[in-house]
């Protein structure tokens, strides 16, 4: 997800190269793995991807649904997706451009959310999980992956950097909150990444899960 006003991060400049890198591409195949091992996926789910980037996990869980949405603030990581869908031919797969930092709302109703290395990224995480109950139908669910909570050591770059990871249980309260229930929460896979002065480093991402109460 694009965030380019106030201090944060502008991915824009970085989506023709993004597919280029092995670990994001290994962390969208492991985390699409996960959400298919705990999450049923149905051929009548309408899905959207929030923060969906180039379509890395957007169309690793194509093939599964009915449709599936991918929903950025980042023009440019969008026309990256809609490539991929033009060469593909792909005709349940659509994207959607959202100024989330002005303070725009993504818009729909959906069987399931999926995020991936997204909510680090936004401020107000209690919010978003309001947001995300109002557009899922009733029993519909959300599986969201991110890093467990760390020192800030991940990103070289902090900027546009709002949560240096995450503790589950918060995460549950806060779910719990947003009228969500059926917490679940495993380990999606682990990053191994070189950090300054410390040589390389293993930093765990979650995969959680809830249904909209």
């Amino acid at each position: 997800m694009t965030l380019k006003q106030n201090g944060m991060k502008d991915f824009d400049k970085d989506a023709a190269q993004w597919d280029a890198s092995p670990t994001k591409v290994r962390m969208a195949n492991d985390v699409g793995a996960a959400i298919i091992r705990e999450v049923k996926l149905t051929k009548d789910m309408d899905v959207m991807d929030f923060g969906c980037g180039t379509g890395l996990l957007t169309l690793k869980l194509q093939p599964l649904v009915k449709s599936i949405t991918g929903v950025d603030s980042s023009q440019g990581m969008l026309g990256v997706l809609q490539n991929k869908i033009g060469q593909q031919s792909l005709d349940n797969v659509f994207t959607r451009l959202v100024d989330f930092e002005h303070g725009k709302h993504t818009e729909g109703s959906y069987d399931l959310i999926v995020s991936s290395m997204v909510l680090h990224h936004v401020p107000d995480t209690q919010a978003l999980f309001k947001d995300w109950a109002g557009l899922l139908r009733p029993g519909g669910q959300v599986s969201f992956a991110d890093l467990d909570a760390e020192d800030g050591s991940f990103h070289s770059d902090n900027t546009g950097v709002f949560h240096f990871g995450f503790e589950r249980d918060e995460l549950k309260r806060m779910l719990h909150e947003a009228g969500f229930g059926d917490f679940r929460a495993i380990t999606a896979t682990v990053i191994d990444k070189e950090t300054k002065g410390q040589g390389v480093r293993q930093y765990p991402v979650f995969l959680v899960s809830a249904t909209r109460a």
